[in-house]
């Protein structure tokens, strides 16, 4: 197969685009390689791939006529995209990153895929859609109507506009609700990097909520998995479905979205316990309200993905943040 994966140089996407490339796949990854984060970080995840079956192009989505010459070019068969600005917090400040990158990005791939024909597009939703949602474990069935933050509502926006390409012009499009990734060469904004690296520095990490939060935490490899096999499973047309009585993980057109998580999750507190105990090192601690757009528990029903994949995550928390642990002593060491 020829593959597309967007966000080439992002935490995700660059592992995707290994594995991919590793199975003897042709991969082309693309990324605007933006100053959201460390650009030396993202740099170095696509040295890491440059030795297999693979081909970087710098490339901004919000550039539809670039992005159109690619396809025509490539002649793709899959697109996986993971490109996207993220971040919840970013998102109350910056808001209008979010419209060019997560909206008009993601409009931008929907037509480039409507228009070449491509067998499946793979996209990146978020577990942040389930929003005000108190029921757990959350269910792809669950309404997702109530967002906390404006990057909630880009993701819950991708998943309509998707469908509605679906419905119209028949593209099969699958949509996965991420939920807290991490792992080696994770994001420098996320909670385990944060964590860590202010642990080290003898710095004070603040926890919100006073750590009455929970996470359902997942593993890097356990996510890429995830994201290849689902890319093999097409949704097609299923006439029979209704709105009255389907879910809304399914529809009358190629369409599907799943969780991708580890269905359990770990207590904040836990979870800076375990980079304690992998630092050796005790964290000095700042106990704060909840943040806005914060919510206070994630946690994944992914037996959909399962049933569909065979996918079941592999690496449970202690042995993923040791792995973390090593990879940012090593990484920072240089």
């Amino acid at each position: 197969m020829k593959y597309l994966v967007t966000g080439a140089a992002g935490f995700i996407g660059s592992r995707v685009a290994e594995l991919l490339a590793h199975n003897g796949h042709h991969v082309v990854g693309i990324d605007n390689i933006n100053d959201y984060y460390d650009v030396s970080l993202k740099l170095a995840r696509l040295e890491k791939i440059k030795s297999y079956n693979f081909k970087f192009i710098k490339l901004d989505l919000s550039k539809s006529d670039l992005l159109n010459d690619l396809f025509n070019e490539h002649k793709f068969d899959r697109v996986i995209h993971l490109g996207a600005q993220a971040g919840v917090r970013y998102s109350i400040e910056n808001p209008m990153a979010y419209a060019d990158s997560n909206l008009i990005g993601h409009l931008n791939i929907l037509e480039a895929c409507r228009n070449n024909n491509i067998q499946h597009l793979v996209y990146a939703s978020s577990s942040s859609v389930y929003g005000l949602n108190s029921k757990t474990p959350f269910e792809t069935s669950d309404s997702v109507d109530h967002p906390v933050s404006l990057y909630a509502a880009t993701k819950k926006s991708n998943e309509l506009m998707s469908h509605s390409y679906s419905h119209l012009y028949g593209t099969p499009t699958t949509g996965l609700r991420f939920f807290t990734v991490y792992g080696p060469w994770g994001r420098p904004d996320m909670a385990p990097f944060i964590f860590t690296k202010k642990i080290l520095d003898g710095e004070t990490i603040d926890i919100n909520n006073n750590g009455d939060m929970w996470r359902d935490f997942t593993y890097i490899d356990d996510i890429v998995e995830g994201v290849v096999r689902i890319a093999d499973v097409i949704p097609t047309r299923n006439e029979e479905w209704t709105v009255e009585s389907g879910t809304p993980a399914t529809s009358s057109a190629p369409y599907a979205v799943y969780n991708i998580g580890h269905g359990s999750p770990i207590n904040l507190m836990e979870f800076i316990h375990e980079i304690e105990s992998a630092l050796g090192i005790e964290a000095k601690k700042n106990f704060r309200e909840m943040q806005p757009g914060d919510v206070y528990q994630t946690y994944a029903d992914t037996s959909d993905l399962f049933e569909a994949t065979g996918y079941k995550p592999q690496v449970g928390v202690r042995e993923g943040v040791q792995k973390f642990v090593q990879w940012y002593k090593e990484f920072y060491s240089k």
